[in-house]
């Protein structure tokens, strides 16, 4: 084979002689795409979407759900005038439904199947029960690759996460999964993966929502109450009363919480910075 040929073989072709090694297991394997990527035979993205591809298989439900104290849910006894600014204000396209008395979750309503009450008479007949639909219910450790498979067979797009003892947990959805592919989008006031709260050099600090309560009571010497919440993410939720948007700042007792990451489901990241008493 002349160097000209060697030269003209596809990336495939090269890819299945690194492959012909057969490794015995995943870290030789992402030995084997390392050495690709470093040959120009797969791109950074690829190996990146490879890598995390591999990482999905090892994680379950409870690594990527959103909490309970993060859900946006809606009661079964909501009157149409209530529940439209509810869904709209949101952005979701899925909702877990409460039963009033239980609080536990009993179906789900699609918002698309809210179109119809909208600017007809029909909207005097609401009733929710029409158009309820079943939960989907999964355990927090159920694997996220199964779990993808699951979502696309039964062409589902959300499940609601129980724990050991039947309890409501969470929610997950299939963007959910899908993120921990194609990753998130990042910015400047990103925290370490292993940090919940980081300071930064004008006195503020970043706090990942999903941080305990206990964790930033003991960093900010506060005393918020986790009887309700276990997050700061859930207790600065129910201070808005609504899912804020990037911005959007509320007062808790001395502190300031500022959105700086959220999208329709949930807060990602905010900016706390103590109150400046004049």
């Amino acid at each position: 084979m002349t160097e000209d040929n060697i030269k003209h073989r596809s990336w495939l072709e090269r890819l299945t002689d690194l492959l012909s090694r057969e490794p015995k297991n995943k870290a030789q394997l992402m030995e084997i795409l390392r050495d690709a990527e470093e040959r120009n035979l797969l791109s950074a993205e690829m190996l990146s979407m490879i890598e995390s591809v591999l990482q999905v298989s090892e994680m379950q439900v409870r690594e990527v759900m959103i909490p309970r104290s993060q859900m946006v849910a809606v009661d079964r006894e909501s009157a149409l005038e209530r529940l439209l600014p509810l869904v709209i204000e949101s952005g979701h396209s899925r909702f877990p439904v409460l039963d009033s008395t239980t609080n536990d979750v009993i179906g789900t309503i699609l918002a698309k199947d809210l179109l119809k009450y909208c600017f007809q008479k029909e909207a005097r007949q609401f009733d929710m029960v029409d158009i309820l639909r079943p939960a989907t219910f999964i355990p927090q450790s159920k694997r996220l690759d199964i779990l993808l498979k699951e979502f696309r067979i039964n062409r589902n797009h959300m499940a609601i996460v129980i724990d050991e003892y039947g309890h409501v947990a969470g929610l997950v959805t299939i963007e959910d999964v899908l993120e921990q592919i194609v990753g998130d989008i990042e910015d400047e006031y990103d925290v370490d993966e292993d940090d919940h709260i980081k300071k930064l050099h004008d006195d503020s600090y970043t706090v990942k929502a999903t941080a305990p309560i206990d964790d930033f009571n003991e960093y900010f010497n506060t005393e918020f109450s986790d009887d309700e919440f276990d997050t700061i993410g859930g207790l600065v939720l129910k201070g808005f009363g609504h899912l804020p948007k990037r911005g959007e700042k509320l007062k808790i007792e001395n502190y300031i919480f500022k959105v700086l990451h959220s999208d329709n489901r949930r807060i990602h990241l905010l900016e706390v910075r103590k109150k400046v008493e004049m």
